[in-house]
């Protein structure tokens, strides 16, 4: 109201989601202070576009021009055969025959109508909906979607029913890594991320992905969030009862007084380290985490014309170097591993007639005393060797696959390891990706984008609601900054998500009491069908 003093709002993190949920809230009417301690492809670009005009601005009126990559990828599997995946059909049906035969294209085209129906589904009724609370999910709304999704089936699972080849079922699966996840284990309803590749496609933004962000900071700027970098968090302040989140306290020791606090913090991480111990932050820590990687930087001296932009290369025992990563959190003796030129596409990514290039090595997280399992390098020397039979195996794997002999041309190289994930970004477990997108790590079962019992405190990031992946945390940016607005009563200065409304308990009781019913009659019988078909088999 006119001559109210602003309520403040402070930010803790430096994520395209804080900066988002910063943006957002000071365009609403916040004083937001947003406090940071310190990708290279762009998927699903309607979010950023949708984050951007939701600010009343464009990515292009923002100097964002977005590049299309063509092809989409470059697919090595071990026998040197190289599969190119495109958004162009035509390319696509030349690919899909040559290795599936004349029928393949139509089953391909079938996948991705079941792929499609992934997307809009989850887009609309997952990404831009908030859930709270188990009844949440028992809206008709949604309920009436469940089947569609697919979620009791794995993602390779259900390519296989559209692909013969064993080929085309890797290129169709491998995309479960950006969400931490086995293509074994992930529910099917991932192949959304095929889709996006496939028929939106993968695009690169000019100048680098740091673009993004950069200009969505400057859009910020100009609604009047100020910005304090290098501005490490000791804790989250709150009231006498810890009922109600009154600011921060930084590492040097100032508190900062604010209405709301934001954190864009690893979940994981902040609950452990910036709360009061609960029992919720103990719990936290044994969920399921999504993978780590050693990842790779380097700077060559010549350019590498055998690599294009996105080139990914598959492990020929393809199921078990996903188990190693996900099951045994370890390293595979052949990882399967993403490599990505951008000097490819922006001639700014590295000086005339030489190459930058990134590889992501997928591996397992940490190890911690809740899970009990996981990667455990007790000194300097345990990294060396591990980081050392990673480039081995990625430099040998290149040159056998592409003939490119890239060793004795790497002029400079930076690292990251699990170890250093976890050290300088917080990561809990050094998990990349945050918590794992399994079934009972979705929806309300994912932490909420509100604590439970602190009023005043809320949460962005990968591992709340709606998950993990830029394009998806900008989508969440937008659920917690309504989700702030809707709590205070204030209005929503952009077009809003539809409100998702929770059903009473006894509506999901009348809904639970046939599923119940036929428990009680079928459960039994199922049991002893089992019992006579194992004394069958053995």
């Amino acid at each position: 109201m006119a001559g109210e003093k602003p309520k403040t709002v402070v930010i803790i993190g430096a994520g395209v989601g804080g900066i988002a949920t910063a943006a957002r809230l000071a365009k609403a009417g916040f004083k937001v202070k947003r406090f940071d301690q310190g990708p290279s492809l762009l998927l699903m670009p309607e979010f950023f576009r949708e984050a951007f005009e939701d600010l009343g601005t464009t990515l292009e009126a923002e100097g964002v021009n977005l590049t299309k990559c063509e092809p989409n990828y470059m697919v090595w599997s071990h026998d040197g055969n190289c599969l190119q995946l495109s958004s162009d059909l035509s390319r696509m049906k030349h690919e899909i025959e040559k290795w599936e035969g004349k029928d393949g294209f139509q089953q391909y085209l079938r996948f991705l109508q079941d792929a499609h129906g992934h997307y809009e589904i989850s887009a609309e009724k997952v990404l831009h909906q908030n859930y709270e609370s188990f009844g949440s999910m028992f809206s008709w709304d949604f309920l009436r979607h469940v089947f569609d999704l697919h979620v009791a089936e794995s993602a390779y699972h259900r390519a296989s029913r559209f692909f013969k080849t064993d080929r085309l079922r890797r290129t169709f699966t491998f995309g479960t890594m950006y969400m931490g996840m086995s293509p074994f284990d992930a529910p099917s309803t991932y192949s959304l991320l095929q889709y996006a590749e496939q028929v939106q496609g993968i695009w690169y933004p000019e100048g680098g992905f740091f673009r993004v962000p950069e200009r969505l900071a400057e859009v910020a700027r100009r609604f009047g969030v100020e910005f304090h970098l290098s501005s490490p968090i000791s804790a989250v302040n709150l009231s006498g009862d810890n009922s109600r989140a009154t600011g921060i306290t930084l590492e040097s020791g100032h508190k900062v007084e604010a209405d709301i606090v934001v954190c864009n913090a690893d979940l994981v991480y902040s609950y452990n380290n910036l709360l009061p111990v609960s029992r919720y932050a103990e719990n936290l820590q044994k969920k399921d985490t999504s993978c780590s990687s050693i990842s790779f930087y380097w700077a060559m001296d010549q350019v590498i014309p055998e690599l294009r932009a996105h080139n990914i290369f598959l492990a020929e025992r393809y199921r078990e170097s996903f188990d190693t990563i996900f099951k045994d959190q370890g390293l595979p003796e052949e990882p399967s591993f993403y490599v990505n030129v951008p000097s490819r596409i922006d001639l700014s990514a590295a000086p005339s007639g030489k190459d930058s290039i990134v590889i992501l090595c997928p591996v397992g997280h940490l190890s911690n005393d809740a899970e009990g399992k996981g990667l455990s390098a007790s000194n300097e020397q345990d990294w060396e060797a591990l980081i050392f039979r990673a480039r081995t195996a990625i430099l040998q794997t290149i040159q056998s696959r592409t003939g490119a002999d890239i060793q004795g041309h790497i002029e400079h190289e930076i690292i990251n390891t699990p170890q250093s994930w976890k050290d300088r970004f917080n990561l809990d477990k050094g998990g990349i990706l945050g918590l794992s997108h399994s079934f009972f790590n979705v929806l309300s079962f994912r932490p909420h984008t509100r604590h439970d019992s602190i009023e005043g405190l809320y949460f962005v990031g990968a591992s709340t609601h709606p998950g993990t992946g830029v394009p998806v945390v900008l989508a969440g940016g937008k659920v917690t900054s309504e989700q702030i607005l809707r709590d205070l009563k204030m209005r929503i200065p952009w077009p809003p998500n539809p409100d998702a409304r929770s059903l009473s308990t006894m509506t999901l009781l009348l809904l639970c009491l046939p599923l119940l019913l036929w428990a009680c009659v079928a459960l039994p019988w199922l049991w002893q069908y089992n019992v006579v078909l194992r004394l069958r088999v053995y």
